[in-house]
């Protein structure tokens, strides 16, 4: 399992009393990968970019995907860059995933995931395996649930992250506000346009 998919798992589940977002949800799945591909040696870190290492496969569809999608050529892109494209519709590609198959094994995603998204079911197995990360505060996957909404995050657990992983995490805790800063203007000028048509 990787921490996106935990985290997937986590926003499976609690995700509906929460009221998450699912933009933000996608963008610390964009980070998550991005930690993950680090560890595993697919991508290095330097300064704000990602440059690409081995290409290694995996048995998981959508980080395999997420391996294609890494750019390849200088000047490269920067962690940033990487959380808005990849991104676009992340949680909805995991959440598809994450659906049990009849052999026990997760779906691929679906052609349209966002069609399904609402109605599918989870692997329990997984849900089991992200709530024990939590439980041991394994900092990287608190800290990315905390940035998505899903989660409390304390200081000392933020001071357990290693220099890659913290820089991934600021990343992606700044979109989300960005993220939020749109959706606040887009809501204040809709208001605006429905109070112009009351004749307010």
């Amino acid at each position: 399992m990787t921490t996106a998919r935990d985290l997937s798992a986590l926003a499976a589940v609690r995700g509906t009393e929460l009221r998450l977002e699912p933009g933000d949800l996608s963008l610390a799945l964009a980070g998550a990968e991005v930690v993950a591909l680090v560890g595993l040696q697919a991508v290095l870190l330097h300064a704000d970019r990602i440059l690409p290492a081995a290409s290694p496969r995996f048995e998981d569809v959508v980080l395999r995907e997420a391996v294609s999608a890494i750019v390849r050529d200088s000047p490269y892109e920067t962690v940033e860059e990487w959380l808005w494209r990849r991104g676009r519709d992340l949680a909805a590609r995991y959440r598809a995933a994450l659906v049990p198959t009849g052999d026990g094994t997760p779906s691929r995603p679906h052609r349209h995931p966002l069609r399904r998204a609402a109605t599918l079911p989870v692997d329990l197995s997984a849900v089991d395996r992200a709530n024990d990360r939590m439980r041991g505060g394994e900092p990287v996957l608190v800290a990315l649930a905390a940035a998505a909404g899903i989660a409390e995050v304390t200081d000392e657990t933020l001071d357990d992250l290693d220099q890659d992983e913290a820089a991934v995490v600021a990343a992606v805790q700044q979109a989300i506000t960005l993220l939020a800063a749109e959706r606040q203007r887009r809501s204040v000028e809709g208001k605006g346009f429905d109070n112009i048509a009351r004749g307010f």
